[in-house]
C-alpha cells in the first residue's frame, strides 16, 4: 500500500500551525525550499524517510505520527482525518458516508459471528 501523501502533507502542515511556524520557517530548519515544503503540504510532492524524520524532528512530534495520525495505537487515530474530510462535505453527502459506514461495521460484525 503506497502512502498517502496529502494527508502526511495535512498533518505536517496541522502540526507546523500548531508550533505557529511559516513554512518558510520550517523549509529553513530542514534545508529545503519554501516551494518543495508547499509542495509537500499539498501532497504534490513525495518526501523521503530522511526529510520525514527532520520535520518530525523540528515540529516535536513522531515520524510515526505523520504517517498514521497517532503517536500511539489506538482505535480513533483516524478521527481527526474523518473530521475534516466531513466538514467539507454537504449535509446529503455526509449522511451517505454514515450509511456506508454502518453498512460496513454491520457487514464486519456478521462475518466476526460466522
Amino acid at each position: 500500500m503506497s502512502p498517502d501523501y496529502s494527508v502526511i502533507g495535512r498533518r505536517i502542515k496541522t502540526a507546523r500551525l500548531e508550533k505557529k511556524l511559516t513554512q518558510e520557517e520550517l523549509a529553513d530548519k530542514i534545508n529545503v525550499s519554501v516551494a518543495f515544503m508547499s509542495r509537500v503540504e499539498r501532497g504534490s510532492s513525495k518526501i523521503n524517510l530522511k526529510r520525514l524524520i527532520q520535520i518530525a524532528e523540528v515540529l516535536n512530534v513522531s515520524p510515526g505520527f505523520l504517517l498514521t495520525g497517532s503517536n500511539i495505537r489506538s482505535k480513533d487515530y483516524l478521527k481527526q482525518d474523518f473530521t475534516l474530510i466531513l466538514e467539507k462535505c454537504t449535509p446529503e453527502q455526509q449522511k451517505l458516508i454514515y450509511q456506508i459506514s454502518e453498512l460496513i461495521s454491520k457487514t464486519r460484525l456478521q462475518t466476526e459471528k460466522i
